[in-house]
């Protein structure tokens, strides 16, 4: 874990339009979060957040791992 009360890998969150989103990856040093759609079934679609402040919580990784 980052030791911050951000989004981290594995969590799905909100993004700051109100996006469901599940964070996929931290990039650049942990400065770029990248996201990508909850309730899809395309993996390919992806967008990238330079301010996870703006990230709101629904569920943590391990959470979804613990009650899926």
């Amino acid at each position: 874990m980052n030791g911050l009360s951000l989004g981290w890998v594995g969590d799905e969150v909100t993004d700051g339009d109100g996006r469901a989103a599940m964070v996929t990856d931290v990039r650049a040093g942990g400065t770029v979060w990248v996201l990508r759609p909850v309730y899809t079934g395309n993996f390919t679609t992806r967008w990238e957040t330079e301010h996870p402040e703006t990230l709101g919580v629904v569920k943590r990784r391990s959470e979804r791992i613990a009650n899926p």
